[in-house]
């Protein structure tokens, strides 16, 4: 890419690309320069209100997100979230997922009342796009059974985060990393109604299939083994 020089719309992509990276390895703050670099560039080139411009955006919103800057995560991810509807319109799966986004800032945030919004937006056009059954669907469903919990709703949340794991175990299989975090969910849920066998029963089936597909010493492995022994269960 050298020989396109340092501000070509494809070096921008690679610098995306490079932040993602560096951001799954942990390196925040070498994921946000990145992230900021590439975003120079394409506003530099397309303008403020262009898709590449979004992405670019939405990344260095994520990143902000895990450095805890949330305030700042949501300024961008509303402006990301604005220019994908104005180019895609206000039910395209782009916009899903920037409003899944901005739920978890929301929620990180406190404003539970916003999340849920969010959430329930992003399912609405998921559903409407590939159906009740698709995994995009049981993420969003999961998501917004976590921000019903914390508003206190728990029999809404029980019946979101059960729905997602029938989605998940359909689209994955009973084995799946992703459903173990949809078993732990529930068992949270389960815990939090008084049903402590439930949630004992829970926590122990997703500690099975986390330490079969990830190892006793992974950070999921751990929470999820500490989530049973605070019930005495470990």
């Amino acid at each position: 890419m050298e020989h396109l020089g340092p501000e070509h719309p494809h070096v921008a992509t690679q610098i995306s690309h490079l932040g993602s990276v560096l951001r799954e390895l942990g390196d925040l703050a070498g994921a946000r320069a990145a992230f900021e670099r590439a975003l120079r560039i394409d506003e530099a080139r397309f303008g403020p209100d262009h898709p590449n411009v979004a992405r670019d955006v939405n990344n260095l919103g994520l990143v902000l997100h895990d450095l805890g800057d949330l305030a700042s995560a949501r300024s961008a991810l509303e402006r990301a979230l604005r220019i994908e509807e104005a180019r895609f319109g206000r039910d395209h799966p782009n916009v899903a997922i920037r409003l899944s986004s901005l739920g978890r800032v929301l929620q990180g945030l406190g404003d539970l009342a916003g999340a849920r919004a969010a959430y329930e937006r992003a399912l609405k056009i998921d559903e409407a796009i590939f159906g009740p059954d698709h995994p995009n669907v049981a993420a969003y469903v999961n998501n917004l059974g976590l921000v019903l919990r914390d508003l206190g709703d728990l029999a809404g949340a029980r019946a979101a985060t059960e729905r997602a794991l029938r989605i998940g175990e359909a689209s994955f299989g009973p084995y799946h990393p992703n459903i173990a975090i949809g078993i732990n969910n529930l068992g949270l849920v389960l815990r939090a109604l008084g049903d402590l066998p439930g949630a004992k029963a829970a926590y122990e089936r997703a500690l099975v299939i986390f330490e079969r597909a990830l190892g006793p010493d992974h950070p999921s492995t751990r929470t999820v083994r500490g989530n049973l022994e605070s019930l005495g269960g470990g």
